[in-house]
């Protein structure tokens, strides 16, 4: 890979930790990422969290959305702050403090709920007026799947969606065809398979795909060395690995 090419991985989170900020730059040097959107993580424990990923479930742990902040505004424009968003409780900060940030992060799998429900539209409209992007995952549960994600981003035209993963399994290729014809959903890939990527860029469109790491769960190089599998032409590597986030973030980074 060329380092002519800018690298902007979609999809980081920084944990609890102190020194983690540190980390995932270094981390990013170290792999040839240039920037990165950071949501918190570390909101549940991982068992917990696969549970609620089957089976649903809410948590009432609240995202430190200061603290990515903070930590955003130390990096000299390195680390790009998503807003955590639980939809029952976060909306006047939100709406406070959107300007601080780059996009909005809603997750049904931490904080279950639906996708058509009001609370979701009222973060969403904020997001709308802020110019942010949307990143949400889906799960299997009724109210937050693809068809769930189709008809939320049929309501908000004007919003880019970013669905996480291409799916929380993998290898959801029946969230691919229901997303294929919403042109604002935008398919980010860490953690599905490189087969799931490849059809992402077939299927979508190599202007609608995103690269993200989903650091620290996954190490970088691995979803580096999935980009390089997918064999696109320069052109086509740089939309995905940056080019498509510069577009949705803003030209300024």
């Amino acid at each position: 890979m060329s380092r002519a090419m800018i690298v902007i991985d979609f999809h980081a989170r920084l944990g609890p930790d102190e020194g983690e900020a540190a980390r995932l730059v270094a981390t990013m040097d170290a792999a040839g990422i240039d920037r990165a959107a950071v949501s918190a993580g570390g909101i549940i424990p991982l068992d917990r969290l696969a549970v609620q990923i089957d089976g649903g479930g809410r948590a009432e742990a609240a995202a430190d959305n200061d603290a990515v902040r903070r930590a955003a505004e130390r990096s000299h424009g390195r680390l790009l702050p998503f807003f955590f968003a639980d939809p029952l409780r976060d909306l006047p900060v939100y709406r406070r403090s959107a300007v601080d940030f780059r996009g909005l992060e809603i997750s049904p799998a931490v904080h279950g709920g639906r996708l058509d429900a009001p609370a979701v539209a009222d973060l969403v409209a904020v997001a709308e007026e802020a110019g942010h992007p949307v990143y949400l995952v889906t799960v299997a549960q009724a109210g937050s799947r693809p068809a769930d994600l189709a008809r939320l981003a049929e309501r908000f035209p004007r919003v880019t969606f970013v669905w996480g993963h291409c799916g929380h399994h993998g290898l959801d290729l029946a969230g691919l065809a229901v997303l294929a014809g919403r042109p604002n959903v935008l398919a980010e890939i860490s953690g599905c398979l490189t087969v799931t990527a490849r059809l992402a860029v077939a299927r979508l469109g190599v202007r609608r795909v995103l690269f993200g790491t989903e650091y620290p769960l996954q190490a970088p190089a691995v979803e580096l060395s999935k980009v390089a599998a997918l064999d696109l032409d320069p052109t086509d590597r740089q939309a995905v690995l940056g080019g498509n986030a510069r577009r949705i973030l803003g030209g300024d980074i």
